[in-house]
């Protein structure tokens, strides 16, 4: 009986020692130039004012996988690429071998798994999109200092729900609470983002934006996303919209499109956060509805979309993103 404790008590050590060292501790920079999975400390806001007032004290140790092109040869552009809903897939790397093969570097950031989140397609409600903005402007922090990547030429791509970090890290607000100097994102391209809650504020980091977007999206419709890109333009953002006419949500994926009964859509919604007063109002009515946003936002959302890849999307939108950043980043 001993004999058999001791060596229950062996297995118990050697399982806590091996989950401890499971992970690399969070790296503070990336001057030794490592590429791969990296991990580093974010915060976790539970919502946008939070994170604004600069209130987010929860610490938490996340990672990102970077991606440099094999051939560079001095710093290089790069992109935070914002998973959706359904987190880290094929899709994530995907994108950062198209972003490889013009001399961009990718940086997939995984603001799910470290949290013990799978899926948030069907509860939205795990996990703030706060939290997804602030890992990637703590990934923009840390991709400043490797070496091989031009600090001056960093982008943020997303799909779905990253589409929204890739509109909302335009925001002055977000980015002060985690970045204390200039640095911020020379390029912003949503796939698919909601647009159904706008967000404004005066102050803009005013990076330009490539916004693509399907004809037949019924999770998040184009034509809020049209509308609010016009919005960001008013403020002096240089702003260009693409819509595939005949595609879905997720339609640069490889799987054909299908119905899903569960998913959560506020395709219905119509709301306005008005970040440099921390007013909610329904943007149709300018009802301020801060203190029952909660219940507002239970009875507009819903159950049901399309969602799936396009022929058409998943050929052109590479295409379009690549002539978007040979633009921007001078390539």
């Amino acid at each position: 009986m001993r004999a058999i404790r001791v060596r229950l008590s062996l297995q118990l050590i050697l399982f806590v020692a091996a989950t401890a060292t499971a992970a690399d501790p969070p790296v503070q920079d990336l001057a030794d130039g490592r590429t791969g999975k990296i991990y580093f400390e974010s915060v976790t806001p539970t919502g946008f004012t939070q994170l604004a007032k600069r209130q987010a004290t929860q610490k938490t140790v996340i990672f990102g996988t970077l991606h440099v092109p094999k051939k560079a040869t001095g710093p290089v552009p790069a992109m935070v690429i914002a998973h959706g809903s359904a987190g880290v897939a094929e899709r994530e790397s995907w994108w950062a071998d198209h972003l490889n093969d013009v001399g961009v570097a990718g940086f997939i950031v995984d603001s799910f798994t470290p949290r013990n989140i799978r899926d948030m397609a069907t509860d939205q409600t795990q996990l703030s999109t706060a939290a997804n903005v602030a890992d990637a402007f703590t990934a923009l922090k840390l991709l400043v200092t490797h070496p091989k990547i031009d600090r001056r030429r960093i982008g943020v791509i997303g799909f779905s729900k990253g589409g929204q970090v890739a509109l909302w890290t335009e925001f002055e607000a977000y980015r002060r609470a985690i970045i204390e100097d200039q640095t911020k994102f020379a390029a912003h391209v949503p796939l698919y983002p909601a647009c159904n809650g706008w967000q404004v504020t005066e102050h803009l980091t005013r990076g330009p934006i490539l916004m693509l977007l399907g004809g037949r999206d019924d999770l998040t419709p184009a034509a809020p996303c049209r509308e609010y890109g016009q919005w960001f333009k008013t403020k002096g953002v240089d702003v260009s919209v693409i819509v595939y006419e005949n595609a879905y949500h997720d339609f640069d994926s490889i799987r054909p499109p299908i119905r899903a009964k569960n998913v959560v859509t506020g395709r219905n919604c119509n709301s306005l956060f008005d970040l440099d007063r921390f007013v909610m109002t329904i943007r149709a009515s300018g009802e301020d509805i801060t203190r029952t946003v909660a219940g507002y936002e239970r009875g507009c959302q819903e159950r049901g979309a399309t969602f799936g890849g396009d022929s058409e999307g998943r050929k052109k939108s590479p295409e379009d993103v690549k002539a978007f950043l040979k633009k921007v980043f001078a390539l």
